[in-house]
């Protein structure tokens, strides 16, 4: 029974399932999640634990990109190959990328809206990421690197005329259409249960309690009210992010031309207990439910389901090395050697190496005489030379195709870290005007809390100011105002039939420190009341 290993890796967590397949057969061996700081220790620790040390192996691309490309159906096989490579070409060219840095893949499906024409989908991804991929693996047997987002449709059991999405919400999140049971399109977010993991990791300080919390956390919705404090009290690390992916979902449904009739969700956040009631509350009639790989009703109920659609991205991707779902998408290179320029001086007459002979023929006897030592010396040395110089041309030209494949790469790599400088650049001037905005900002919310500030101290002066007028003022003396003009200074005007009455005022404003650097105006009588203006201020 012929077995594979699918492996979905992202930062922090590998996901694992062993396949094996006997005609319909479909059953799981072993699987799972595990967690992991050193990923080449946990790949070990993987291939150990299920025993797939011969076991072929196929793993995820990481950061592949898509295409769409419209070709005439009736272009031939040869013809349709050219077409595709002229147009990725020309996209490479008018985003400014280099072609030859990347590795493609393309599937191809009937064009729904144009039947004279073809859809491809074309999907490339960086040569140097493939290497770093393959890198990881040295010592194991990949066989397949391919797009989860092209294999995850081999564990649902799509009908011929089937139209839906299957939402996979991993580290990042892809959103496969599907119309008439064949994928058109893949779309990418960079939302994802990558940043609410990292939120909830921040807390706990533990990506594999973070991923318990989020197994454990429920959503509740109209028909769900059945509040648990403990179980919700992370939702608001996970509802933003599941805000806009439904979002997004939502915007592709209005937008297709073909009635979308289902929604399959998958991934790492279909653990989330009442995400498929949460998605339906927001996309109405368009059935929603979390994908169950369609072959595990059969399998032994030891298992609790739940914990195989963990996986589901694994099983998909293990089940593509089975030989389900789209063809000519893996991305694993060809052993080295493979396609090798091979150099052949001649052939005998049964296509073997012939040593002896040589594609270019000579007859020494057509010299004429018979020819001396110092001849055949001479026309030794002229053939000698010359098979140097076929195998030194050769070398070179093989030198030189390997720099400028390095060359480009290098190009790759400068125009890569051109573009990351620029955004830099780009970030450090939005941070200095944010920085700028924030310190204004402070500023005048400085300004507004001395404001503040004044005003409260100054609030009760008067009140208190009065309070303490009142014992020490004599009889004879009337108070006509009070009035706090700046700070803390204070005009008192007031008015009495004496001017001891005001003197002894005066004094007493003094001597009891209710108010200080105390000095009053001259005096004015009229009609037998002598006013005079007091000024001071509040210690």
């Amino acid at each position: 029974m012929p077995s594979y290993l699918g492996l979905y890796v992202e930062d922090n967590l590998i996901k694992y399932a062993k396949i094996s397949k006997e005609k319909e057969n479909i059953k799981i061996d072993s699987f799972g999640v595990k967690f992991y700081s050193n990923i080449s220790q946990a790949i070990k620790q993987i291939v150990e634990e299920t025993y797939s040390y011969k076991t072929p192996i196929s793993v995820n691309l990481t950061e592949e990109t898509y295409q769409y490309f419209d070709m005439f159906a009736l272009l031939n096989k040869k013809d349709l190959e050219k077409a595709i490579k002229l147009e990725f070409e020309s996209y490479c060219s008018e985003k400014g990328y280099n072609p030859n840095s990347l590795e493609t893949r393309y599937a191809i499906v009937n064009n729904t809206e144009d039947k004279e024409k073809l859809k491809v989908i074309n999907i490339s991804d960086n040569k140097m990421e493939l290497n770093k991929v393959q890198q990881r693996f040295e010592g194991y047997r990949l066989a397949m690197i391919a797009p989860v987002s092209m294999s995850i449709p081999n564990i649902v059991n799509v009908q011929p005329k089937e139209n839906a999405l299957i939402v996979n919400i991993e580290g990042k999140t892809t959103i496969t259409t599907i119309i008439n049971g064949n994928v058109q399109e893949v779309t990418t977010l960079d939302e994802g249960s990558k940043e609410i993991l990292e939120k909830i990791n921040l807390k706990e300080n533990s990506y594999s309690k973070a991923y318990e919390i989020c197994q454990n956390t429920t959503i509740y919705t109209a028909d769900v009210q059945d509040f648990v404090e403990e179980q919700s009290r992370y939702l608001e690390d996970i509802m933003p992010t599941l805000y806009n992916i439904v979002g997004k979902v939502q915007k592709i449904i209005n937008e297709s031309t073909t009635a979308i009739n289902k929604v399959y969700i998958t991934g790492t956040l279909s653990c989330v207990n009442n995400i498929d009631l949460y998605f339906q509350e927001y996309l109405g009639k368009v059935k929603c439910e979390i994908l169950k790989p369609y072959f595990v009703q059969n399998m032994t109920k030891e298992v609790n389901i739940k914990e195989y659609i963990e996986v589901n991205s694994a099983i998909s991707l293990a089940l593509l090395g089975l030989g389900d779902g789209i063809k000519g998408i893996n991305f694993k290179k060809s052993a080295f050697g493979e396609g090798f320029l091979n150099i052949t001086i001649g052939k005998d007459n049964n296509g073997k190496k012939n040593k002896k002979s040589s594609s270019v023929n000579f007859n020494f006897n057509d010299f004429g005489d018979k020819l001396s030592k110092s001849e055949m010396g001479l026309v030794r040395s002229f053939f000698s030379l010359i098979i140097f110089i076929v195998i030194y041309s050769a070398f070179s030209i093989l030198l030189i195709d390997q720099i400028e494949k390095k060359e480009q790469e290098v190009d790759s790599v400068t125009t890569k870290i051109a573009a990351q400088i620029d955004r830099v650049k780009k970030d450090t001037t939005t941070l200095d005007t944010k920085t700028t905005q924030y310190t204004t900002l402070i500023t005048d919310l400085q300004e507004v809390n001395e404001k503040i500030s004044d005003m409260n101290a100054s609030k009760n002066l008067i009140p208190n100011l009065l309070n303490q007028i009142m014992q020490v003022i004599d009889e004879t003396v009337q108070i006509t105002s009070i009035e706090n003009t700046t700070g803390k200074h204070i005009v008192i005007v007031a008015q009495a039939p004496k001017y001891q009455g005001l003197g002894y005022f005066k004094t007493k404003l003094k001597t009891n420190n209710i108010l200080q650097d105390v000095v009053s105006g001259s005096g004015m009588k009229q009609n037998g009341v002598i006013t005079v203006t007091i000024e001071g201020d509040l210690p």
